[in-house]
């Protein structure tokens, strides 16, 4: 069998300092910031839209391509009604708020997951934002709603099901590349790193198939707490590692 190749986009390959074009982060730790402080949960989520705000700047800054955060996934629903009815709000306020900012600093916004769950209103809003935004060149900043990788697989998967169902294509057609194809993210650089805050070490379901040969960093920071220092610093620590994809 024949190593895997690298991914287009690999960074890092003999502990260079190459910045990784597709950075990702399972944004952790809004609730125990705001306990920790005495304050609501919903202190903690607007603290951590803040860090999002500086993530994106520290991204641009630093010459990422693409930024994907993980915003609400499809587990999320379970959460008490209050919450969810705060994290809504807090997306139509800085929808609002932050579509200038995406403007002014050329960021490109684009959603993976059913986000039309979220209700006509919010969804168009977040499709103003992207239509707004598509032609912005200098960041990608993806946002999972509503996301599952296990869904986006098995959603993929169905797909090419019924092409070969229909004859469109050969059962022994579809590999990797095809299956790549229908994911949310086709179109979009191979994931190079991939951060979860909080001091968990999971991936909770996050792009399960995107980080087969992403380096993960598990950081005991809290998302509010992370700034654009600590950006800064998991670059560095991608860029010192030896990225093999199965080789020697």
């Amino acid at each position: 069998m024949k190593p895997a190749p690298a991914p287009e986009g690999a960074a890092g390959l003999a502990g260079g300092s190459t910045v990784p074009r597709h950075v990702a982060i399972i944004m952790d730790g809004n609730g125990r910031w705001a306990q920790r402080r005495g304050l609501p949960r919903v202190a903690g989520h607007k603290a951590g839209a803040e860090a999002v705000r500086r993530a994106m700047r520290a991204a641009v800054d630093h010459g990422v391509e693409v930024l994907t955060v993980y915003a609400f996934s499809s587990e999320n629903w379970r959460r008490s009604d209050e919450e969810i009815s705060d994290l809504t709000g807090l997306m139509r306020f800085y929808l609002e708020r932050e579509l200038n900012s995406l403007m002014k600093e050329g960021v490109k916004l684009r959603l993976i997951g059913d986000y039309t769950a979220f209700g006509p209103d919010l969804v168009a809003r977040l499709e103003k934002a992207i239509e707004h935004t598509s032609n912005n060149k200098r960041l990608t900043l993806v946002v999972a709603l509503n996301y599952g990788s296990r869904s986006e697989i098995a959603a993929a998967t169905r797909t090419l099901a019924k092409k070969a169902a229909a004859g469109e294509i050969e059962p022994e057609q579809i590999d990797e590349e095809s299956i790549a194809a229908e994911l949310d993210t086709h179109g979009l650089p191979e994931l190079d790193l991939l951060v979860r805050t909080s001091g968990e070490v999971r991936l909770s379901n996050f792009l399960l198939w995107q980080a087969a040969y992403a380096e993960l960093l598990f950081l005991d920071t809290l998302w509010p707490d992370f700034d654009e220092q600590a950006f800064a610093d998991a670059l560095h620590k991608f860029a010192v590692r030896h990225r093999r994809f199965g080789g020697r």
